[in-house]
């Protein structure tokens, strides 16, 4: 159960790390790259040591597909949140230049 929050929690990070690169934060995306690896050394160390327990490699697997589909939603929900800010910032800017002319 431990490495299927872990790959959840993985995927948020790398979605953080994909957004802080995006917005060329230099630093804060080294550090988070070393929370990443720190993840995945521990993940690995795990894997090898109980290199036959498919059961492991499966819900962490599992973990990081839901990880991604939670990002997923949480990315549509702001990308509508903004969509609805723009426009009201658009209308509003009309009602605007409608007064001054």
């Amino acid at each position: 159960m431990f490495l299927f929050m872990l790959g959840v929690v993985e995927m948020f990070i790398v979605s953080y790390w994909t957004k802080a690169v995006a917005d060329s934060k230099i630093f804060l995306s080294g550090f988070v790259t070393v929370i990443n690896v720190l993840i995945w050394y521990y993940v690995l160390q795990t894997f090898v040591s109980d290199i036959a327990n498919w059961y492991l490699v499966l819900s962490y697997t599992f973990g990081c597909a839901v990880g991604t589909m939670i990002c997923g939603v949480i990315s549509q929900k702001e990308d509508k949140r903004r969509a609805k800010k723009r426009k009201q910032a658009l209308s509003k800017l009309e009602n605007t230049s409608l007064v001054i002319e």
